[in-house]
């Protein structure tokens, strides 16, 4: 009789949500590759930031070797156009990237459920875009301050997700997601400065919000992947292969607890209001 009952009982949906941090996200390729080897199967993927690029590029199927190889191949200054200080990048060079290597889709026809999070400066929201221009969507969620021109999408005007929640572990729960995985490729975000130069407080300012930002998906999340990426730079692609490794030497060192979410003997967190309310689903 159990085993009768058993053939009627809901899979279980596993998400998971790919934080922010600039070049140090090239330590998601490394968890990626990790899943790939344990055979997992999200059910969900969400990102921020750079943790959108690497969470279409899982959602649309791609393998952690080809997602590498498309990163060897970018230069900063394929990104990043502008040449003058203080003077934002349009956003040309990642819709680019994204339209080269993905098409010109929409998230819709990603192979799995995916939604990359921004903020319209407009209204100051955090928004959730599950359908709409994928090299749009994704250039939007990038989009930090000062560094980018904000996009626009629709009637909003995008800047980077990382603004409002950093590590969207909250995401994939409201699209029934009974378990989260947030992987964190910058956990030593937050260092201070004994500056007292303009560029340098407002730097250290910016890591301090970006913590407080990044509790959040520690809170929302069953499990997180702590990347320790300090000795690289978020603004430059370099130390690419060792960036990889840390990824992938903190999953598998976190493979046991993986693998019991996948299985649904890992203690699951009271149901509770994720901020849901705060958030413009799209």
């Amino acid at each position: 009789m159990k085993n009768f009952f058993n053939l009627f009982k809901r899979k279980i949906k596993v998400g998971v949500a790919f934080g922010g941090g600039g070049a140090k996200g090239m330590a998601h390729i490394g968890v990626i590759k990790a899943f790939e080897e344990y055979g997992l199967d999200f059910d969900y993927v969400a990102g921020t930031s750079v943790g959108s690029i690497m969470g279409a590029a899982y959602a649309s199927g791609m393998k952690s070797n080809e997602i590498l190889k498309i990163a060897k191949s970018m230069k900063t200054s394929d990104i990043r156009t502008s040449k003058v200080f203080f003077v934002p990048s349009k956003t040309e060079g990642i819709e680019s990237m994204m339209r080269n290597n993905f098409g010109d889709i929409n998230i819709e026809n990603l192979k799995k459920p995916f939604s990359a999070v921004a903020v319209d400066i407009k209204s100051t929201k955090e928004l959730c875009i599950s359908k709409g221009n994928l090299a749009k969507v994704v250039a939007g969620s990038c989009c930090v301050p000062g560094i980018f021109q904000p996009v626009q999408f629709g009637n909003y005007l995008l800047c980077d997700g990382g603004l409002q929640n950093n590590i969207p572990a909250n995401i994939p729960r409201f699209f029934d997601c009974d378990y989260v995985i947030a992987v964190d490729c910058n956990s030593t975000r937050t260092y201070g400065t004994e500056s007292s130069k303009t560029l340098d407080v407002i730097a250290c300012a910016l890591r301090i919000l970006m913590k407080s930002n990044s509790i959040k998906g520690y809170l929302n999340a069953d499990l997180t992947i702590a990347c320790d990426t300090k000795k690289f730079k978020s603004t430059e692609l370099e130390g690419i292969d060792e960036m990889v490794e840390i990824g992938y030497r903190n999953a598998i060192d976190m493979m046991p607890e993986i693998m019991k979410i996948f299985a649904g003997k890992y203690p699951k967190k009271k149901k509770k209001d994720y901020g849901k309310d705060d958030i413009l689903f799209i």
